[in-house]
């Protein structure tokens, strides 16, 4: 939707706005958590607001359903939630173009956050230059984890890969054994994440950034880095069965969990299902960074509150930040969902192997990018969803129809 448009919908929302502030300290929430880890993971931050004397009215749209378009429609239409879960830029520009912002700069001054965040949390929470989001939790989008006693059984050593090759080299080592090397899911979400985990990873940093970033440049999709990544895709497709298909993610972690497959490549929020079949970390499981990986995708869950509401709704929203970012919350939060605290100073005693192994590999802020929902026009990257999808599906079609795809997707959105 234009800016030109929302501004001209401003004046009669703000009247729907005002009437909503009616309901006091009833918080709406949007988001897209519907897996049993996220929802429990929910439920630690709403007994925290509860607690704080607030309501908790839920609105949940499941994963990657539009979910931009249905949070922008309640706002347009005058029924907009006081917090909801988004990070695409785009959609803060536009609400802060209808005077529904809440600049949040001076308020994490005020409480001295942001040193206590990592790099690649305090890069992803402001939007030109004005803090306008509430990170909520830390994942790198392509970790490995994989099944330790699968791995025992197989004779094969994670840990030990030091590249893709040498990776993919020991998948007969797995298959011998009578495991499937790698659980996959085929969606277009799944195969969009493991797509842009493997430009991080194969191509590096710099192709990365010069095809997500806010200024595109075509030109990266002509580098062999890029075809690399492509192809290294192609791998990962030749691994998924018919029984892949539209199989969701934590269906596919649950190949893993229970013996079925040594490991999945996708974000750490699966390792909520591990905790959640009562599994530890570093005993029953282990997570490592991609084999090779020259850096890192960064994903940081975050809230957005809603502005141009009464003083006691704007206290209510500021409650709300305050539970989420309380370091003792982020540590049960993170325990329930399987995430990383966003915060340094959350318990130490809360981290398991997992997360002690991200905020080492975040220790280096050159090894890391942002998810392309942070930094990406929502199209372009809608775009390069659905050519690595067809890529993914049809055996036949080559790198390089997928290069001139991905060109002629430029022109038409960009060019």
């Amino acid at each position: 939707m234009s800016r030109t448009k929302l501004a001209g919908l401003a004046a009669g929302l703000m009247l729907s706005v005002t009437s909503f502030s009616a309901m006091a300290t009833d918080l709406v929430v949007y988001h897209s958590w519907s897996a049993p880890p996220e929802v429990a993971a929910l439920n630690v931050i709403k007994a925290g607001i509860e607690a704080k004397g607030h309501a908790w009215t839920d609105i949940a749209i499941p994963h990657d359903t539009g979910s931009n378009v249905n949070l922008m429609s309640l706002v347009t239409g005058g029924t907009p939630p006081n917090v909801f879960m988004e990070s695409n830029p785009g959609v803060y520009r536009d609400i802060a173009g209808m005077g529904l912002g809440f600049p949040l700069t001076q308020w994490f001054t005020d409480n001295a956050i942001v040193d206590k965040l990592p790099a690649a949390v305090a890069a992803s929470i402001s939007v030109d230059g004005e803090i306008v989001k509430v990170p909520q939790a830390l994942h790198i989008d392509g970790m490995v984890y994989y099944n330790m006693e699968v791995a025992k059984a197989a004779g094969v050593d994670p840990t030990a890969w030091d590249s893709m090759d040498a990776m993919f080299a020991d998948f007969q080592k797995v298959r011998d054994a009578g495991y499937a090397p790698l659980a996959v899911g085929s969606q277009p979400f799944q195969v969009g994440y493991l797509m842009h985990a493997l430009v991080a990873a194969v191509a590096g940093p710099d192709i990365y950034t010069r095809l997500y970033g806010a200024e595109v440049d075509p030109a990266a999709l002509d580098d062999p880095a890029f075809a690399k990544t492509l192809e290294t895709l192609r791998l990962f497709a030749n691994e998924a069965g018919p029984e892949a298909q539209n199989r969701p993610w934590n269906e596919t972690t649950n190949q893993v969990i229970t013996g079925k497959a040594l490991m999945q490549i996708h974000g750490d929020w699966m390792k909520g299902e591990w905790l959640g079949a009562g599994k530890v970390a570093g005993t029953d499981f282990g997570c490592i960074e991609m084999p090779g990986a020259q850096a890192v995708v960064v994903t940081v869950d975050a809230w957005g509150l809603l502005g141009g509401v009464s003083d006691e709704l704007k206290t209510a929203e500021l409650d709300f930040a305050s539970v989420v970012l309380d370091p003792a919350e982020q540590a049960k939060f993170a325990a329930a969902k399987g995430s990383t605290p966003v915060r340094l100073d959350a318990p130490a005693e809360s981290l398991d192997a997992c997360s002690v192994e991200v905020l080492r590999i975040l220790e280096d802020p050159a090894q890391q990018v942002q998810n392309p929902h942070n930094t990406a026009d929502a199209d372009w990257q809608n775009s390069i969803w659905d050519v690595v999808f067809n890529f993914w599906s049809d055996p036949n079609m080559s790198v390089e129809d997928a290069i001139t795809q991905m060109h002629e997707n430029y022109e038409t959105i960009l060019g």
